[in-house]
């Protein structure tokens, strides 16, 4: 049986060696936002020939000094182009230059997001998070409100869940904040949606272990919590990392041939089911174990 309680101080050590360099890269660069959320034009171009890359169709764009722009490819002829705000002449501008320096180029769609709409949508993003934090601890404190029997109340259980999705969040967000500033990967409301269905995922696991944890308290015979606990994690340990597996087995695939523009959600998905996978099994879970031993030294 492994010892996985017993080390739990290398575990945290762990988790705050990922965390700290992403919360640094937050607090100094913040996060590369796409005009989901400043506002701006978004416009898909079609290319009859052949499709340049997407940085030399950033650069032409650019050029024209309407702001800096960005694109990445999409399908086999398609190119979607971020940008400023930019008006009807500048936009015919925009597609007779592409045309004069590729030829055989026709617009797809063309959409300018208000800054309103993007402060809306960042309101709603963070509103939307907070509200699954709180129904997070309140079920898991109610699901869990007969372990009366054990040394920790249920209301813990639920505090420990959404230290664990914090612990998610803030992986999840540190790491997009260094890749926006190294690598100018932006996040759009794709993000968002992402940050909850890993929320979403990292409880469940949460609560499998936590489960266990009750039942043992009911019929085991361990002698302390923390042993109790330990035997818990063994035995659900290697159901948790074959879900998480083959899960991210499918991820993998998305992200290496999908198409290009769901890379970065499933890019967030990958991370944020990685990490909920760990912090189920080596943060949520012992934060039960540190919160009994600080109990029986405060007796």
């Amino acid at each position: 049986m492994y010892k996985i309680i017993q080390k739990r101080n290398w575990l945290f050590g762990f988790s705050l060696a990922i965390l700290i360099p992403g919360m640094i890269a937050l607090a100094m660069w913040g996060m590369r936002l796409s005009i989901d959320f400043t506002g701006g034009t978004r416009m898909t171009v079609t290319f009859a020939g052949m499709r340049p890359d997407a940085q030399a169709i950033a650069k032409t764009v650019t050029d024209l000094k309407y702001g800096t722009a960005t694109a990445i490819t999409s399908g086999d002829h398609d190119s979607v182009i971020n940008m400023p705000t930019v008006t009807n002449d500048q936009r015919q501008k925009i597609i007779d230059t592409l045309n004069t320096n590729y030829s055989g180029v026709t617009e797809k769609l063309f959409e300018t997001i208000g800054p309103t709409v993007g402060a809306e949508l960042v309101n709603r993003a963070i509103t939307s998070i907070i509200i699954v934090l709180v129904a997070i601890i309140l079920y898991v404190s109610w699901a869990f409100r007969k372990v009366g029997i054990g040394p920790v109340p249920s209301w813990v259980y639920g505090a420990s869940a959404v230290i664990a999705l914090a612990h998610d969040i803030l992986i999840v967000v540190g790491i997009f904040a260094i890749l926006g500033h190294f690598f100018n990967i932006e996040i759009d409301s794709l993000f968002v949606t992402a940050l909850l269905t890993v929320l979403g995922f990292s409880v469940h696991d949460t609560i499998v272990v936590f489960d266990r944890v009750r039942e043992r308290l009911i019929v085991g015979t361990e002698p302390t919590f923390e042993e109790t606990v330990n035997v818990s994690l063994n035995q659900t340990l290697i159901r948790s990392l074959n879900t998480s597996l083959t899960t991210l087995l499918v991820l993998s695939a998305l992200f290496l041939f999908g198409g290009v523009t769901i890379k970065n959600f499933v890019l967030a998905l990958l991370i944020g089911i990685a990490s909920g996978t760990y912090s189920s099994i080596f943060v949520a879970t012992p934060l039960l174990v540190v919160y009994e031993r600080w109990k029986h030294h405060r007796r």
